[in-house]
């Protein structure tokens, strides 16, 4: 397993991704993913206190709650970090983001101590403002989470799915005021790339962009490192099995996806490892390097991402690939 750090706290450099325990994967599965994360080295785990409202017969919380019980069974404590997120929990039953809870001081307060409680603890390991609220001034939502972080509730804020002048706008707001900075970055990013005048359909997703990347390095070399972290590495299986790659959003319809499809055969070939493998090796050995959080639904499909943790690709092999399309 290879390992990164949030602020002052060693992890896994691959997160697992908790989106449907407790819902659509079975309690029995979904504990049988942590326990062999855990075996194998894994310390990192996601989620967020709306997973998965847009289920069927589910209202938000199940992800939370699910792990809240794993950790309590266990007795897991400190030794594996738990991000969570914030503010994208409807607020009327039945409906979706448009009723979202946003990102008010009042309802960071309130969603935080619902996370916490959910989850067992006292104070949450990483705590993320879940998507960009319009109607609330960030220099608002930074200061409930500077809040937390002082009364001991929170360890490290993070940011999701923000655009990037915010990023900058919260490192000028936070060091102004003497507030924890967002250290943790949470976007969507894989090998294939899409094209950014095409909407991505998935809901709520952003996806990281060249300028993004660009702010994360330009902060390291002032000193202020991020970790940063892909949902959707893996793009729901489109990279080995084809009815997947067939629905992939409209945004990957471009000559560049061929190009890159044929540099990862190449590789995968020189080293012997899967598609997938090499996508996660990819992402890991970049810079900045992206912690990749992948969701599993059987220990089969964990087993090869945890493999791809000692995949370490040369860097003629890491350039190729970058360079393609």
């Amino acid at each position: 397993m290879r390992y990164t750090t949030i602020g002052d706290r060693r992890v896994s450099a691959l997160c697992l991704g908790a989106m449907k325990f407790g819902s659509e994967t079975d309690d029995a599965t979904s504990a049988a993913v942590l326990d062999r994360f855990v075996e194998a080295g894994g310390t990192f785990v996601d989620t967020a206190d709306c997973y998965q409202f847009w289920v069927e017969g589910f209202e938000g919380h199940e992800s939370e709650t699910f792990l809240g019980r794993w950790r309590r069974e266990r007795g897991i404590t400190d030794e594996v970090v738990i991000a969570t997120k914030l503010g994208a929990q409807p607020t009327v039953p039945g409906t979706g983001l448009e009723t979202k809870e946003g990102l008010s001081a009042e309802v960071v307060a309130a969603a935080a101590e619902r996370s916490r409680r959910r989850l067992g603890v006292d104070r949450l390991d990483v705590l993320y403002a879940h998507q960009e609220d319009e109607r609330t001034p960030l220099e608002e939502t930074l200061g409930a989470f500077a809040e937390l972080v002082d009364e001991g509730s929170v360890e490290n804020v993070g940011l999701s799915n923000h655009r990037s002048w915010k990023l900058e706008r919260a490192r000028a707001v936070t060091e102004a005021r003497g507030w924890p900075r967002p250290r943790v970055l949470q976007y969507r990013y894989s090998y294939l790339q899409p094209r950014f005048d095409v909407p991505l359909r998935s809901m709520g997703h952003m996806h990281i962009t060249p300028e993004l990347l660009d702010f994360v390095r330009a902060e390291a070399a002032e000193g202020r490192e991020h970790t940063l972290v892909a949902y959707t590495p893996l793009l729901w299986g489109a990279y080995t099995r084809p009815e997947k790659a067939a629905e992939l959003d409209g945004a990957y319809d471009h000559p560049g996806t061929p190009a890159r499809l044929a540099a990862l055969d190449e590789v995968v070939r020189e080293t012997g490892a899967t598609r997938n493998q090499v996508v996660l090796a990819w992402l890991m050995d970049s810079d900045p390097s992206v912690v990749p959080l992948v969701g599993v639904s059987s220990l089969e499909q964990l087993n090869e991402a945890i493999e791809a943790t000692d995949l370490v690709l040369s860097e003629e092999q890491w350039r190729r690939l970058a360079e393609a399309g």
